[in-house]
């Protein structure tokens, strides 16, 4: 996995719009080596991503699939992590979102600040009615 701090051409900003979730991983987040697990990672993405299908079924989703799931480099304590998510796909009881996330690093005073894309992500949701049952997305 290349290091960011040594290549200046990974460093990105961030999106313009407002993040679903933006969140501090703490040390009990981390492996052996250091780095954030993935799960937990993977859990953040899956609650990023949960809001807009939710906003758009209209109440309950589940999630049935993660279609893709990319680790592009790794999360440090002490990032503070943004997630960014966007609906792609509105099917008959399913909506498909997808997920971006972001690590900003030094943020501690003296440090260079850089952001750099540590995730992406698809997952789908069906919408659910209050039996747990699939129920059609209501129309735009």
């Amino acid at each position: 996995m290349p290091n960011t701090t040594d290549n200046p051409t990974l460093h990105i900003s961030l999106p313009t719009e407002q993040p679903m979730l933006r969140m501090v991983p703490m040390p009990s987040d981390t492996n052996h080596a250091g780095d954030i697990f993935g799960g937990w990672i993977m859990s953040q993405v899956d609650i990023a991503g949960s809001i807009p299908a939710i906003r758009r079924a209209r109440g309950r989703v589940a999630t049935v699939a993660v279609n893709s799931f990319v680790f592009k480099q790794p999360v440090l304590v002490g990032d503070l992590v943004s997630f960014f998510a966007e609906i792609i796909k509105v099917g008959r009881t399913s909506i498909t979102v997808d997920v971006a996330v972001y690590a900003q690093r030094g943020l501690r005073e003296g440090d260079d600040e850089i952001c750099i894309k540590v995730t992406e992500a698809e997952l789908t949701y069906v919408a659910i009615d209050d039996n747990r049952r699939p129920r059609v997305v209501p129309q735009a």
